[in-house]
């Protein structure tokens, strides 16, 4: 089972370090792990992606919730929620590969950010699974290096 977190925290120091211990003490394993600053300055939303069964999701909410420097702890369901992320691509390419590669990233909405005579670079903003369909449709041209953000969610309603 996934779950994921959608989390407000407080925007000060120590308190990314103090989440990521809470899982490493309790053996909880970090799928994705995305931090950003809200519209509030003093505020951070963080959305953490883990798994295991039922019990452990319920466990690591019961166990956010306690920690002083959170605010609030949402569960987000996988089929109410929009989940993005954001990656960075250097796949090999060459003069007879390059037509091909540009037509695979047009039918996936993926942008060609720099180009350099024997590779690409290309950036893709999608939902996780899409991210991994494409890394595989790239797979054979030859993959040279890969950045993900990590997830992103938030509740569509």
């Amino acid at each position: 089972m996934k779950g994921i977190f959608s989390v407000l925290v407080e925007n000060k120091d120590g308190v990314l370090s103090g989440i990521a211990g809470l899982f490493a003490r309790r053996g909880y394993n970090i799928n994705s792990l995305a931090v950003g600053e809200t519209e509030q300055h003093d505020v951070s939303a963080m959305t953490i992606v883990s798994d295991g069964d039922t019990r452990t999701i319920d466990q690591i909410e019961k166990h956010l919730n306690k920690k002083v420097d959170v605010i609030k702890v949402r569960r987000l369901e996988e089929t109410k929620c929009i989940q993005l992320e954001m990656m960075l691509i250097k796949v090999s390419c060459s003069p007879t590969t390059r037509g091909s590669l540009i037509e695979l990233c047009s039918v996936m909405g993926a942008k060609i950010v720099h180009v350099a005579p024997k590779n690409m670079v290309i950036e893709l903003h999608a939902e996780p699974d899409t991210i991994s369909e494409f890394i595989e449709l790239v797979r054979s041209y030859g993959i040279l290096e890969v950045q993900r953000t990590g997830t992103i969610a938030m509740s569509k309603n």
